[in-house]
């Protein structure tokens, strides 16, 4: 591609943007915290987040399915497309605290394994700054009787899961519910952060 082509295709991308605002506007956080079926309902109804995807993260192995994440060394995570100007990435972090066990490494509730570890991907240096300092303040309020343990790592890579995944609390309500209530997250968040505060 020659120079002057280089500066054509630039302008015409920086013009897409400048005629579809709303485009621009759009931002993406992933985290993992354990079952990703229990982490989509919680940010699913905040305002000014367009959508949240059940997937796997942090892994190696291409291509990886429900049968084999864990094997590929992935964890089950959301990652979620908000707009920056209704919601920010520091209340959706809060968000991510209030629903996990932050000084659990080895899962979360139930789920037990590395393909249930908790952390936050953060998809640049404002991000890692935000989640960092958060962590910080956590910490420091004497909320948990142990260090957090959750890591803070650069995103690297996300990978929807199958279609019945997403959702699953809507397609699936009663084996959702089922799964839900005898996790014990429910009763570790109702401790810790008040029952409704989570």
């Amino acid at each position: 591609m020659t120079q002057s082509n280089k500066v054509i295709l630039f302008l015409l991308i920086s013009l897409f943007f400048v005629t579809n605002p709303a485009l621009a506007k759009i931002n993406t956080a992933t985290f993992a915290g354990g079952c990703f079926w229990c982490m989509t309902p919680p940010f699913e109804k905040l305002e000014g987040v367009l959508k949240v995807t059940a997937g796997y993260t942090d892994g190696t192995g291409p291509s990886p399915t429900y049968d084999d994440y864990g094997d590929k060394g992935y964890t089950e995570g959301v990652q979620i497309t908000f707009d920056p100007t209704k919601i920010s990435y520091k209340q959706l972090v809060e968000v991510f605290w209030k629903q996990i066990n932050p000084t659990d490494p080895n899962g979360q509730f139930v789920d037990r394994g590395p393909h249930y570890r908790a952390a936050i991907f953060f998809h640049n240096k404002t991000q890692k700054e935000v989640a960092e300092k958060s962590r910080d303040n956590l910490n420091k309020s004497g909320r948990y009787d142990k260090p957090i343990v959750v890591p803070i790592k650069k995103y690297d890579n996300f990978f929807p899961a199958e279609e019945y995944h997403q959702d699953f609390y809507n397609k699936n309500q009663v084996h959702y519910e089922m799964y839900h209530s005898n996790s014990g997250r429910d009763e570790y968040l109702d401790k810790i952060w008040g029952k409704g505060n989570h």
